[in-house]
């Protein structure tokens, strides 16, 4: 009898849980494929292009001293804030630990149907050093129906002596 071997899926940039939903959409869709029914992104539960766009910069700044890292979130057309949400970006990490977070949790606020972040950041070494967090914000699709979803923030850090 031939041995199974355990399937392992690593896709780089990935948590663990954008993976499993990546390799859950994927079976889902071949599942359906292998038994002749058409299969959708949508119906698997995956969107083909992301309502919103994340535009951030590379924060620099002596270290030890305090900077702003100003982050916009852009909604694609068909797409508004949902502003009686409290959207807002949260979980900070650096990679090396060589950044501070002042804040545990930054709202944002909406301006022209974007979200607009401002987070504080100290350079604790010198270097770059990337940084992550989660976004959780709201909008509106099609003008009545509310959606909430987490978005990965992905930045970098440089400190100068």
């Amino acid at each position: 009898m031939p041995s199974v071997q355990p399937l392992t899926i690593r896709l780089p940039g990935r948590g663990a849980r954008a993976a499993l939903f990546a390799l859950c959409a994927a079976l889902a869709a071949f599942g359906a494929a292998a038994t002749g029914a058409p299969a959708r992104a949508e119906e698997v539960g995956y969107k083909l292009t992301e309502p919103y766009r994340v535009e951030v910069s590379d924060v620099t700044a002596r270290v030890g001293e305090r900077a702003v890292m100003h982050i916009t979130l852009h909604l694609r057309d068909g797409f508004r804030v949902l502003e009686a949400y409290t959207n807002r970006v949260s979980r900070f990490s650096s990679l090396d630990g060589g950044v501070a977070f002042a804040d545990k949790i930054v709202n944002g606020s909406a301006e022209n149907n974007t979200l607009v972040f401002a987070v504080p950041v100290t350079p604790t070494a010198p270097g770059r050093h990337p940084i992550n967090g989660v976004f959780r914000v709201g909008y509106i699709e099609g003008g009545d129906q509310m959606v909430m979803v987490s978005v990965p923030l992905v930045a970098t850090v440089i400190g100068q002596e």
